[in-house]
């Protein structure tokens, strides 16, 4: 593809170009993505998750150890509700964007999402800062617990201990896994870019990482339909849909158009 072709002579966005010049310069990139992507696949938030019977309650009330503890039953239907939701969803342009510039640049793609759409999508290696609604882990385990043995129920024990198997994802008042954050902020830290996808910048420490990169001389550009906070951040900030953006920045290889 000419690279010509990738933009309109009238960009439709302030900051295209400009956006599109860093990435071409750029060797190594890291991005961070957030809820906005996934918003485009139809991924309600947690909070616009809670409708219908779920509308009575507060997120901490369903995201908690302590709540887990207290009603575990209640707790896994809302995680099963929630997988539900996001099996139905499919990734968008912009997940698929990411891949081909993986095809292309040394990219580390750190997400606060849960949905696993970017691995759907075909990205390798994703950091899931905040883990990933369709695994499980297990509370306060033996260490022997095995998912393929566990007592069936809502939710399922280990036939061994009894331990809870409970979601994997980061819950309140919990430290993101330290791998993936050391990970992370190795990327930040080491990267000639950083590009922001669809987050607010309120979450910590996930929105300390731009700021990272920024003071260990990357360049930064924000994609976000609304304005954020990481804009003061930013060399560039494009206000726009990921989906409707990303594949403009950079040459794509088709993969924006495949199905999974």
């Amino acid at each position: 593809m000419n690279d010509d072709a990738l933009i309109p002579l009238s960009s439709p966005w302030p900051g295209l170009e400009e956006a599109r010049e860093l990435i071409a310069q750029a060797r190594s990139v890291f991005v961070l993505t957030g809820a906005g992507i996934s918003a485009e696949s139809g991924v309600p938030t947690f909070r616009d998750a809670l409708t219908g019977l779920w509308a009575r309650f507060d997120p901490e009330e369903l995201a908690s150890e302590e709540a887990y503890r207290r009603q575990p039953a209640l707790v896994w239907e809302w995680y099963q509700h929630r997988r539900d939701l996001v099996a139905a969803a499919r990734p968008n342009p912009a997940h698929y964007a990411l891949v081909a510039l993986a095809a292309q640049k040394t990219v580390t793609l750190v997400t606060q999402n849960v949905d696993g759409l970017h691995q759907r999508a075909g990205s390798d290696h994703v950091i899931e800062l905040h883990g990933n609604l369709f695994a499980n882990k297990w509370l306060n385990g033996c260490g022997r617990c095995d998912e393929a043995t566990a007592i069936p129920g809502d939710p399922p024990r280990c036939s061994l201990c009894g331990a809870l198997m409970r979601p994997g994802v980061v819950w309140f008042g919990e430290d993101l896994p330290r791998v993936a954050r050391f990970r992370a902020e190795h990327a930040a830290e080491t990267a000639d870019l950083c590009l922001v996808v669809g987050t607010s910048g309120l979450v910590y420490p996930a929105a300390g990482l731009p700021g990272l990169a920024r003071d260990h001389g990357a360049r930064v550009v924000v994609v976000n339909p609304q304005p954020s906070v990481l804009d003061q951040t930013a060399d560039v900030v494009l206000q726009a849909a990921a989906g409707a953006s990303l594949p403009l920045l950079w040459p794509q290889s088709g993969s924006d158009t495949e199905m999974d």
